[in-house]
This record gives structure tokens, sequence and C-alpha cells, in this order.
């Protein structure tokens, strides 16, 4: 797994020593204190929880996209999804967390990607792929199994958390599957390297858990700083390979109301260095990250990636408001929609997860209005400032009970021809690269 890794494993075992040492001596003696005769397991505190969701959408392909072949009337869609979480707490020393969930899709859209993919095998091989299960091709652990799958839906069940979390008054660490978010993007987060979310995601409630290390440690009144080592197999030979995984730090520093961030990563490859910071101006916030990726095995010395954002909270007619502005720059890609998917360092990204887009700066805002406290509407738009095209996504989120939740909206793309938005030709065919425009109900229980 490389030098570094058997370095980082190393300082985590020793700093584990050493809370379990302090720990110890900060124990009273037996003289001084009984014996507890309690058992353990009634010393552990358990949480439940979790949701289940149904989906529905329709969708209207365009007639010139890639969908032609099969069709281009409305696709329905839907999916059913049970998520059950469990956290137990031992005492005041650790957390074990687990996430089970068992997901059923299906619908129009993935029965004529099927279609299509025995039609065009290279085209998707090279670019698309058929909607699934979360993979763990990658991942140290394989906890996802498929129960049932055909042309029209899939039926599977995985762990998306697996983790034993250790409390220290001055350290935390977390091994197993897990979740952690660097950065302080809003939308777009080229600071937050591991499974960041799309985004037009809109669904946020649970990120994607990898398996990993993690180390937290308090520096006092300065701040803290946090280790992370994500050890990832190769997807062909399933070995875990130094080169598939990444080993990360980050320096969180505070003075007065600013706060800063600063980020050393070796992420596959690459070497990644970033610098981030937080303040206010009057009542609202502000935020600003920045990275720089120094590029091998490639004819590029590296390249920028960049996002600022503001948000604001205010009242009009009695009514509560939020929004925010943001901007983004991806250094990576040079508005060639049609030569990205043949451009390596762009094709690995968009297949990892850790690139959603083709253009090279974007201006995208969000605002939601409070209705009533139980019935908020939201307007996110994305626009890509070369083209211009871009995506609106309006929604509304009822809260019927303080358990049932009722979330509808919809996805629009705009933009011309030839635009990344609007839909631009594929490389060998008569097809364009056009997302369908949308409507989705959704309707969640949670307990």
């Amino acid at each position: 797994m490389g030098q570094k890794a058997v370095i980082f494993f190393g300082l985590l075992l020793f700093c584990i020593s050493v809370a379990q040492i302090e720990v110890a001596a900060s124990e009273a003696t037996p003289e001084e204190q009984p014996m507890a005769t309690e058992p353990w397991h009634e010393k552990v505190d358990g949480e439940w929880g979790g949701h289940i969701k149904v989906r529905g959408t329709v969708s209207w392909p365009d007639e010139e996209s890639f969908f032609q072949p099969v069709g281009t009337d409305p696709y329905y869609d839907g999916s059913a999804e049970v998520r059950v979480n469990n956290r137990l707490f031992f005492e005041e020393w650790g957390i074990f967390e687990t996430h089970y969930e068992a997901v059923l899709s299906g619908g129009d859209t993935r029965r004529n990607l099927r279609s299509l993919e025995r039609l065009y095998p290279e085209l998707f091989n090279a670019a698309f792929t058929v909607s699934g299960p979360v993979e763990d091709d990658r991942r140290v652990m394989d906890l996802t199994k498929t129960i049932d799958e055909d042309d029209g839906h899939i039926l599977y069940h995985r762990l998306d958390r697996l983790s034993l979390t250790m409390l220290h008054k001055w350290a935390v660490v977390g091994i197993g599957r897990q979740a952690v978010t660097w950065g302080n993007g809003l939308l777009f987060n080229p600071m937050d390297l591991f499974n960041p979310f799309s985004p037009t995601d809109i669904e946020r409630d649970y990120k994607t858990g990898d398996d990993m290390v993690s180390a937290q440690f308090s520096l006092s009144k300065m701040g803290d700083f946090q280790f992370l080592y994500v050890p990832r197999r190769d997807p062909v030979c399933r070995d875990v390979e130094w080169e598939e995984s990444s080993l990360a730090g980050k320096l969180h520093l505070a003075r007065g109301t600013t706060e800063f961030d600063i980020l050393a990563a070796e992420h596959y490859k690459d070497t990644v260095v970033g610098l981030g910071c937080v303040g206010y101006l009057g009542g609202a916030a502000w935020r600003l990250d920045a990275t720089w990726t120094f590029l091998e095995d490639s004819g590029r010395d590296g390249y920028l990636s960049l996002v600022a954002n503001m948000d604001y909270s205010w009242t009009w007619w009695k009514r509560n408001f939020y929004g925010f502005l943001e901007f983004y720059f991806n250094g990576l890609c040079d508005d060639q929609y049609t030569d990205a998917f043949a451009d390596p360092q762009i094709s690995e990204r968009l297949e990892r997860g850790e690139l959603y887009t083709l253009g090279r700066t974007y201006l995208d805002g969000h605002i939601r209005l409070e209705l009533h406290p139980l019935f908020n509407v939201y307007l996110t738009v994305i626009n890509n400032l070369s083209d211009p095209s871009g995506i609106v996504q309006p929604r509304a989120v009822w809260d019927i009970t303080q358990a049932i939740q009722i979330t509808f909206g919809g996805t629009i793309y705009y933009g011309g021809r030839g635009t990344e938005y609007g839909g631009f030709r594929i490389p060998g065919t008569n097809f364009l690269n056009k997302a369908p425009d949308s409507a989705f109900l959704w309707l969640t229980y949670f307990y």
C-alpha cells in the first residue's frame, strides 16, 4: 500500500496508544473506587432511526438525444428505499454506527438504457452507464449485494455506514465505512475529494460512505487537524493499491471571525494542495476555496479549481428568505465538450464521481422561501457562463406531519445546440448528449 500508508498507520496507532495510556492514568485506583458490578452490555445506549422513501419520476427525452433509437415518449420511473440507522454509545469512549439500506428501482429509463447498451456497446463503455447500485469495486469492504435484477428493475441492499469512532478529549478517531465532508462549497466543492455531492443533488441527507481511517486532533484554541486515509482496490485485480488510494490532511485555524483551511493530499496518482477561508460581511457569510492538482502521467502540469460564494438570510413581506450566489472555476476542462470523453484526466474523474461539469466557469444561485413553517419552496439555477446554458431546479417541500414529508419539483435544462446543457453532438454519432427534462414526486416517512 505504500510507505506513506505505513507511516500514517504507525502514527495513528501511536496516537491511539497514547490516548489509552492517558485514560488509564486518569482513572481512579481500585482502592479509591469500588469495582463496577454492572454488566458491560447494560452500559451501552442505543439510538435507532431511518426512513422509508417512495419516488416517482417522469422525464421527456429530446428527440435528437441518444434515446432516439428506443423512442422519446415520456419515460416513467420509480423507486422505493428503506434505510435503517443505528448508533451504539459505549459510555463516553466510543460510538459504533451502522446504516443499512435496501433499494428497489426501475422503469422506462433503465429498460431503454439497457436496450441502447446492446445497440451501442462501445458508446456506453466510454461515456454512459446503466443505473444500478452504488459500486463497492474500489472499496476495501464489499457490502453491497444485488438481490434481483433484470432490464426493467434492480433490487439491492447494502451497508452505507459501518464504523467505530473512539472519543478522547483531544482526539477523535474513526475506523470503517463513514462519510467525511471537507470544503466550503455549497453546490460545487473542489476541496471535497471523497464522494462529493453532485451540484444537482437535492437529496443531501446522507453522503455515500467510504472505507477509511479518520483522525481529528484538537489544537487547543487554535483549531484542529484532520487526517484521512482511504484505501481503495484496483477494480481489475481487486488488490488494495497505493495509486488507487488517498491520504490527506487538513489544518483548520481560526483568527477572529475568519476561519482558514489548509489541505494537502495524495489522491489516486495526483498531489492536491488547497486553501480555504470563511468569513462574515455584515449579516452575510462568504467562503472561498481553491485547490491545485499536480497531474501525473499527463502533458499538463496541473490545474486550478476554485469556488467562491456568499449566502444571506432576510425577511420580506413577513416571510423568511434564504439565498446564495456561487462562482465556480474548473481549470481541468476547456469548454470542448465533444472532446471531453477522450481526455483520460476528465473521463476518469467523471467515472469516479469527482467531476460533474465539462465547462470552465459557472455562476449558480439558490433561493428558499418559507411560505409556512411546514411548507417551503426552493429554486436553484446552475449557469455555464461560456455558453450560456444551464439547469433550473424548482421544488417544494411540505411537512405534512412530524414524520411524513412530500417533495415535488423538476429539473429543466436550457441552452442552444452545441452547448453543455442544451445538447452537443456525441462524437461518431448523430445523437445529442442532452439530459431529459423531468418532474418528480417523493413521499418520505421518517422514524
